[in-house]
């Protein structure tokens, strides 16, 4: 057993030791849930949403990921640790948190969705920008694009399997759990018709992110994502990657450089104050701003007014 599995495993014991003995007092785990409920954890926002749309009332829903927090790098407390641990329901998407793909292999069992396994993940070059016999900086990344929840589509089809299986959990609300799966899925049916509409006829087509985060979005509406850095938010682009991108941009006439709620704008106006662009908000949703009253729903209208704007389409 390595170092940091046995710390791992050391903190959901002492996680779990300080549940029993706070139980009385807790407002969080699942010691102190409601027995009426079904305890569901999520790993981030995205889930979370999803969860307390289709459980309605007879979920309770924790977060793991605390608003205005980028949840990449996520670390568990002993208390989330326990959560997890006694939770009748987790529901994540494994590879994009590493502590939480930890705490699911030791803790998890038969009680853990991945929602990859419901919608298998494309490869970080989907819905890259490449030039002939050029590599495209995802693909130099390497791996698989965790952001599938920016295609409201692949997004329903993750919520009918989460109805499925809260109603494995809890059989008494199954009808429940499907109706309301079916209701967001027309939600997400009208989203994805606004999408297709709004983009359809646009004077431009590239979107330059501060981070490829948006290659289902752009799959799905043939956009063409012209990444500043790779998946992770956080990893500093090369004086070559800015010079690339910088060069796109100019090729392209973009008019602005997104960057994201949750993480520095710095690299995006350095490339705009280059490029004589300006700055706006795309939102990967990864998580929600600490002090927003929105939604998914809400921040993906707001994502497609944004690019209307930004790509002058009619």
């Amino acid at each position: 057993m390595t170092n940091r599995t046995t710390s791992r495993a050391l903190a959901a014991a002492t996680a779990l030791l300080a549940l029993g003995a706070g139980a009385g007092c807790s407002t969080g785990g699942a010691a102190g849930a409601d027995p009426q409920r079904v305890d569901v954890v999520a790993a981030f926002y995205p889930l979370q949403f999803l969860a307390e749309r289709i459980g309605g009332d007879a979920v309770r829903v924790t977060n793991l990921a605390k608003p205005g927090a980028e949840p990449h790098d996520l670390e568990l407390n002993p208390r989330q640790v326990g959560e997890v641990s006694d939770a009748e329901l987790i529901v994540y998407l494994k590879g994009f948190q590493p502590a939480v793909d930890d705490a699911v292999a030791q803790n998890g069992g038969d009680r853990a969705f991945d929602v990859t396994s419901v919608q298998p993940l494309l490869d970080a070059s989907a819905g890259g920008h490449d030039h002939e016999g050029e590599k495209g900086h995802a693909e130099e990344s390497g791996g698989k694009d965790p952001h599938v929840w920016l295609d409201p589509t692949r997004l329903a089809g993750i919520g009918d399997q989460l109805a499925q299986r809260l109603g494995t959990a809890d059989p008494d609300h199954a009808a429940d759990y499907t109706a309301r799966a079916a209701a967001l899925r027309a939600d997400l049916t009208t989203l994805d018709g606004e999408f297709k509409t709004g983009l359809a006829t646009c004077q431009r087509r590239e979107i330059v992110t501060s981070h490829a985060a948006f290659g289902y979005l752009a799959d799905r509406y043939q956009l063409d994502q012209v990444g500043i850095t790779g998946l992770s938010p956080d990893v500093e682009p090369s004086p070559q990657r800015l010079a690339h991108v910088i060069e796109e941009a100019k090729e392209h006439q973009a008019t602005t450089i997104f960057f994201e709620t949750l993480v520095s704008p710095k690299v995006a106006e350095t490339i705009a104050g280059q490029v004589g662009a300006k700055t706006a908000v795309l939102d990967p949703i990864e998580g929600l701003a600490a002090d927003t009253n929105g939604d998914y729903l809400s921040v993906m209208r707001t994502n497609l007014r944004t690019l209307q704007t930004a790509l002058s389409c009619s």
